[in-house]
């Protein structure tokens, strides 16, 4: 884009300096200069935002998985930035949608519900989630908006779907730190369980993605563990509670 404009800005100095009287000729092509070094600059110091910002995720990644993340490409940084650290509510539904496409899950929009941001299907089986996208500066509380919207669609989902919330939680911190902490609050843990909901946050999202894409687990399969889920869960990390509807990676 830059690079166009600046073109525009030759090729109209050019005609200036043919086609215009000549009190324009010098100073309308030396206007055009200066506006090419001024987008040259600009140009300059976007290209050093975005390699300093791959950096750090690069950073925040290798720390809290303990390796290297040269695997990582180009193309995904974004995704993984929208991920963990949205800037928008709406980017982060964007963002969960195509990861879940990328798994080769069955999304969409969700037409037959107004309480869902997404309904994902497992492949070739009848298992769907109504899936709740949030975001959240530390634990989820059992007042936020989503849930009750979640609530909303027990009330109205057929027998084979299940509500799932993805929740971005503590954005602030660190991605190392974020396991370290407390996700949802014991009232909302309580409540999710009473309705059988399940919860995963998107940084055991992002983890679940990566592992998948390695060919580390069988995230169809993880999924389905999920969606069995009821009374029983897996153990959250950092928390001992069999009842928890915080799911974690497996094992």
């Amino acid at each position: 884009m830059f690079g166009l404009l600046q073109l525009l800005l030759a090729v109209f100095a050019i005609y200036s300096a043919l086609e215009f009287p000549e009190e324009l000729k010098l100073f309308i092509p030396l206007g055009c200069l200066v506006a090419m070094l001024v987008v040259s600059r600009i140009e300059k110091r976007k290209s050093e935002k975005k390699t300093a910002r791959k950096s750090f995720l690069r950073s925040e990644i290798d720390k809290a998985t303990k390796k290297e993340s040269t695997a990582i490409r180009d193309q995904d940084f974004s995704t993984i930035e929208s991920l963990l650290w949205p800037k928008s509510e709406l980017l982060l539904i964007d963002t969960v949608h195509s990861i879940f496409k990328d798994l080769g899950f069955n999304v969409s929009t969700g037409i037959h519900y107004q309480s869902v941001d997404r309904i994902v299907k497992i492949p070739k089986t009848r298992i769907a989630f109504g899936v709740q996208i949030l975001m959240s500066q530390g634990e989820v509380e059992g007042n936020h908006p989503k849930i009750n919207r979640a609530l909303q669609f027990e009330k109205e989902k057929k027998e084979d779907e299940k509500s799932l919330i993805i929740a971005c939680t503590h954005i602030g911190l660190p991605l190392s730190e974020r396991s370290q902490v407390s996700h949802i609050s014991k009232e909302l843990s309580h409540f999710l369980s009473r309705h059988h909901m399940s919860l995963i946050t998107t940084h055991h999202l992002y983890d679940l993605w990566q592992k998948a894409k390695r060919g580390e687990i069988d995230i169809l399969g993880f999924f389905e563990q999920v969606y069995s889920h009821s009374d029983e869960s897996l153990p959250s990390k950092g928390n001992s509670n069999s009842q928890s509807p915080l799911f974690s990676l497996p094992a």
